[in-house]
């Protein structure tokens, strides 16, 4: 079906949106492959419901822009100066290395030269959309592997630039004239000239103009005024980048990192996110869309022969590369997948290339089917990673991290502190202020060598181990701190711990409510749930801040903690009752309500009593509340 209304256009791209990203992440699949996947369905090979993907393609393009505009605000000039050598030195290395590797293998397979330099210049460029997205929604950008990724991805916007010119050089050399060949020299070496006055215009004009500018319409007081003023900032950056043949993103990109170090920095974040995003699952539909599976169909086994093999070889090179870099080994899959995917330049490359007359519009249809395909497939080899690699490199690494010497000496400290993260951290600082030795036993390897250089005397052992307590000073000990993570293992302590040593007082930190019912299950009586205390402080802050005095604040927030414990005591038989509990907390709640009520009334009317000042608004705790104060 044809749609010529941009509201017909409008409902199909926003109900494929809603339709197919909610089902992706419903499977664990995440949001790209659910745009990816709505485009093809939509698309030309689909429900026809979009005829000419190209046209919304150009446009969506301009959400990767707003993205690297949004990055470059997270980067202050000072510390992309500081990247510059990962910029260049291993985005180079990235670049060149899997070009020069494809280049070899393409003409050993009997390839022409031009095609295998074209073809492997564009493969070896990757997605900044998927790459970037993926780790902003991985909370992955300010990780080792998320850096790296930038790094690259920011080196691959500059180099699509130079690959562009020298598409001209090689038609020219096909032709071999030399007169063209001069004439097309001179016209580089201009638009080279005004490329470099563009970007001086935008790095000098925007720390002298920019911020001027800004601060005069935020002076208008109008909200969607300085919404249209940071549309217009990316879009005429964008635009002047466009018009000497460079990068929209690098130009937007650098008008980022100008204003990383203004004032507006995050209201223009707040601004053009939901634009971004729009944006930027339109682009993925339109990459769905753009697939050409008649040329997947004619030739599936070249194209998965080219998918294979360009996916193997640039992995190759980054696997190198992230050894080199020494990147933590969880997060080298990550890397290796983001950036062995082909990428949106790669489109660019191949359509001028074959309008260049360097390579056929067969070969070119080819490869852009190709590059497309690595992009659907990028977010399943990430899941392929999560669920399959990632587990197996964990245990790698715990069964390397045994070399670690466990605790083989018998221990005789009264305390023995299982797990020593922020929660054991704490309660070990304060016993050691006060002169009591402690027997510390983490299982995380890592953690205890960092441990340890801060002068923590910590062992490395498994705490579940009973054959580990024994030698800790289980047997002997007076008190055991049950501090560890994870609610299985520590739930597992807790039953060892009452079957073995039954001497030992346990003091466990709960993760939550059922946690904390598992332990009183086993007998464990002394529990404190790790976030009520920080929560009462929170709110006693709050109250004191809403004008209670700071002791009238303390009263109410440990007559609150009581009555919490109380209702939670009380529900305890019934924990496993979800009906019955949902009823007594409504019930608990209402009776607190008037509690509270009843005792401002009280106190009013004891101020009145006294002759206070009755117009006061604060409300004063009675004098009763007093011996509540050491619950």
């Amino acid at each position: 079906m044809e749609h010529t209304s941009w509201l017909g256009s409008a409902l199909v791209y926003l109900a494929a949106a809603v339709l197919a990203v909610p089902l992706a992440r419903l499977l664990g699949l995440g949001a790209i492959i659910g745009y990816l996947g709505a485009g093809i369905v939509i698309g030309p090979w689909g429900l026809k419901l979009v005829t000419d993907p190209q046209d919304i393609l150009h446009f969506a393009e301009f959400g990767v822009v707003l993205m690297l505009f949004l990055v470059g605000l997270e980067l202050e000039p000072q510390r992309l100066w500081k990247l510059r050598k990962p910029i260049f030195g291993w985005g180079s290395v990235q670049l060149f290395g899997s070009a020069a590797l494809m280049v070899g293998v393409g003409m050993a397979c009997g390839s022409d030269g031009r095609l295998a330099l074209v073809a492997a210049l564009g493969l070896a460029l990757s997605s900044t959309a998927i790459g970037l997205s993926v780790l902003a929604e991985r909370n992955l950008t300010p990780t080792t592997s998320g850096q790296s990724v930038l790094s690259v991805a920011l080196l691959q916007d500059v180099a699509a630039i130079p690959i562009l010119a020298l598409l001209p050089l090689l038609a020219v050399q096909a032709i071999g004239s030399t007169d063209q060949q001069a004439t097309d020299s001179v016209a580089n070496w201009l638009a080279a000239g005004k490329a470099i006055a563009v970007i001086a215009a935008i790095v000098f004009g925007g720390r002298l103009l920019l911020r001027p500018a800004l601060r005069w319409i935020a002076g208008s007081a109008t909200p969607e005024i300085f919404t249209a003023a940071a549309l217009l900032l990316v879009v005429a950056t964008a635009a002047l980048m466009q018009s000497v043949g460079l990068s929209m993103a690098l130009g937007a990109f650098l008008a980022g990192v100008l204003l990383a170090e203004s004032e507006y920095r995050r209201e223009l974040e707040t601004d053009l996110e939901p634009f971004k995003g729009l944006l930027l699952g339109l682009f993925f539909m339109a990459v769905g869309m753009t697939i050409d599976f008649a040329v997947v169909l004619q030739q599936p086994g070249l194209v998965a022969a080219l998918l294979v093999g360009f996916l193997a070889l640039k992995s190759l090179v980054l696997w190198g590369m992230a050894r080199v870099m020494k990147l933590p080994v969880l997060e080298r899959p990550v890397f290796i997948i983001l950036l062995a995917q082909g990428g949106e330049f790669g489109f660019v490359v191949f359509q001028a290339a074959a309008q260049a007359g360097v390579i056929s519009n067969g070969a070119s249809s080819l490869l852009v089917a190709t590059v497309a395909l690595s992009m659907l497939l990028s977010p399943l080899l990430l899941v392929i990673a999560d669920r399959v690699i990632a587990p197996r490199l964990e245990r790698s690494l715990r069964s390397t991290a045994t070399a670690m010497p466990e605790i083989n000496e018998p221990q005789e400290a009264p305390i023995i502190i299982a797990g020593f993260g922020r929660y054991g951290q704490i309660v070990g600082r304060l016993l050691y202020a006060n002169g009591l030795k402690a027997t510390v036993l983490d299982h995380d390897a890592e953690a205890v060598e960092a441990l340890r250089k801060f002068g923590w005397r910590v062992f490395y052992g498994d705490a579940t181990r009973l054959d580990l307590l024994r030698t800790a000073g289980a047997g002997t000990a007076r008190v055991l701190v049950l501090a560890i993570d994870d609610v299985a293992q520590s739930l597992k302590v807790a039953d060892i711990a009452r079957e073995h040593f039954p001497q030992l007082t346990v003091i466990a930190r709960a993760r939550n409510v059922q946690h904390y019912y598992a332990l009183r299950d086993l007998g464990v009586q002394l529990i404190e749930r790790e976030t009520l205390d920080s929560a009462l402080m929170s709110a006693r802050t709050v109250l004191e801040t809403m004008g209670w005095q700071p002791h009238q604040a303390r009263t109410l927030a440990l007559r609150f903690r009581r009555h919490n414990l109380t209702q939670l005591a009380a529900a305890a038989p019934h924990w496993r009752d979800e009906a019955w509990r949902v009823a007594n907390a409504k019930t608990g709640r209402q009776q607190l309500e008037q509690l509270f009520a009843q005792e401002r009334e009280e106190a009013r009317v004891l101020r009145q009593q006294r002759g206070w000042d009755a117009q006061s608004n604060q409300p004063e705790a009675p004098s009763r509340s007093a011996p509540f104060d050491d619950v």
